[in-house]
């Protein structure tokens, strides 16, 4: 038997098949279309689903459960996504809507920061333990929380928002309409923000060069001026590093889980990031004196996280 996974995005839906073993062994992906309305995305979905057993080779017969991974809040053991402003989702029954194309299979959803926290737990960074987190720098900051070996999200769904909690008060505007929040600096849209600060004070910067203009910025625009010994460029990826490594001290301070991951794309710089953030959480940390005290790790799981973790959910 197998555990079916669909990570729904704005831009494409991916689908996947999960052995027993927690293996992905198959996975497709299809364009969402997401601006020709929920129906058609519902549909969409079902058909990267079919597209996926397809490709493998079995019949739903041989699906165990099909679990969803969907960007928004979703009220807990329903399937209804409460809110996902990009997909047009608005207290949709997704669950019983994309049940209807599979009739006695499960269907189980969460939010897709969720399902990554949990595909993490469950074979990939943070297997073993009971008591993990999993933060994800991407546009934004994702995040999903196990606790006691159970994927929490709040009584209403809305737990786990990890990037909205406060590091500079009165500071950047949040798209949740907070300022300073974490995600204003940690995530990738905070990283080319600092990266254009500083490339406007300094037009002699090596990331003018690279980037080619502000407009042409990216996540890897410091980065790469860094490496190449930029001095500008050192000033702002230590900026970024400290604003993610504030974050995930509050959390560590927070939560005391065995293992906080790090996933997303600027993650894979990989040591770069990852040595600067536990310097700065092993001196900041409350429980520093311990002899036990919160790993943090880079991600396993990668962009497989999503369509692995929403199998999961019925495993």
């Amino acid at each position: 038997m197998y555990y079916l996974g669909i990570d729904l995005g704005g831009t494409n839906i991916a689908a996947g098949i999960v052995d027993e073993e927690m293996k992905l062994v198959y996975k497709t992906s299809i364009p969402t279309e997401a601006k020709t309305g929920v129906e058609n995305v519902i549909a969409r979905m079902a058909d990267a689903a079919k597209a996926a057993m397809e490709g493998f080779g079995i019949t739903i017969q041989e699906i165990k459960s099909i679990g969803v991974g969907t960007p928004g809040a979703v009220e807990p053991g329903t399937g209804v996504v409460i809110y996902a402003a990009n997909l047009g989702f608005k207290h949709t029954p997704l669950g019983k809507l994309l049940g209807e194309y599979f009739p006695g299979t499960p269907v189980r959803v969460e939010n897709d920061a969720n399902v990554a926290a949990w595909a993490e737990a469950k074979c990939g960074a943070a297997v073993g333990t009971a008591n993990s987190v999993t933060v994800t720098l991407g546009t934004g900051v994702g995040g999903g929380m196990i606790i006691n070996g159970q994927l929490y999200s709040g009584f209403n769904g809305m737990g786990a928002e990890l990037g909205h909690m406060v590091i500079h008060e009165n500071g950047r505007p949040c798209g949740c309409g907070r300022k300073g929040c974490w995600e204003a600096y940690a995530s990738v849209s905070g990283l080319i923000a600092t990266t254009k600060e500083h490339m406007e004070v300094n037009p002699e910067s090596l990331m003018w060069k690279i980037a080619g203009s502000l407009e042409k910025v990216n996540g890897l625009t410091s980065f790469d001026a860094m490496r190449k010994g930029d001095e500008e460029a050192k000033k702002v990826v230590d900026k970024y590093l400290d604003s993610v490594a504030c974050g995930v001290t509050d959390l560590c301070n927070m939560l005391q889980p065995e293992i906080l991951c790090i996933g997303g794309g600027i993650s894979k710089e990989g040591d770069t990031l990852l040595k600067p953030v536990q310097e700065y959480v092993m001196k900041e940390m409350f429980a520093r004196f311990n002899d036990t005290h919160t790993e943090i790790k880079i991600a396993k799981l990668g962009n497989d996280a999503g369509i692995i973790g929403a199998a999961l959910l019925g495993a």
